[in-house]
């Protein structure tokens, strides 16, 4: 599950320190999707990801964080993400240090990944271009 994003190019963040280090940067985009075990993530929220990094516009940087494994890193990454509610899975992409789009939980379950995709797609065009 790790594998499938680590694969095509995602960077693992493990620890709190590498979570600040790449969401405190004031220059540049950062998408971090936050995997999970459940189900949404593997039909929809990690095929959307891989899909939307195929686009012209992408950020500077894709990441990712993996809920129940690594636990510290998911929450260091979730003060970033406030004032949304913890969700996993969920996809953030950050503009120099600020979060500017969000895709939560009850925004992935059910939808199909090509919809997802859509929507980051639209994030990246605006953010990214």
């Amino acid at each position: 599950m790790k594998a499938e994003l680590t694969d095509v190019g995602f960077e693992e963040l493990t620890t709190p320190d590498q979570v600040d280090n790449v969401l405190n940067s004031t220059e540049g985009t950062v998408l971090v999707m936050v995997n999970s075990v459940c189900g949404c993530a593997a039909a929809n929220a990690r095929p959307a990801v891989i899909m939307s990094s195929k686009h012209e516009n992408t950020p500077d940087k894709f990441t990712t964080v993996f809920a129940g494994v690594d636990v510290e890193a998911v929450a260091q990454a979730r003060k970033h993400m406030l004032p949304y509610p913890p969700s996993s899975p969920s996809i953030a992409l950050f503009k120099d240090g600020k979060l500017v789009h969000f895709i939560e939980r009850h925004h992935i379950e059910g939808r199909p990944a090509d919809m997802i995709a859509e929507n980051l797609t639209a994030a990246f065009d605006e953010f990214c271009a």
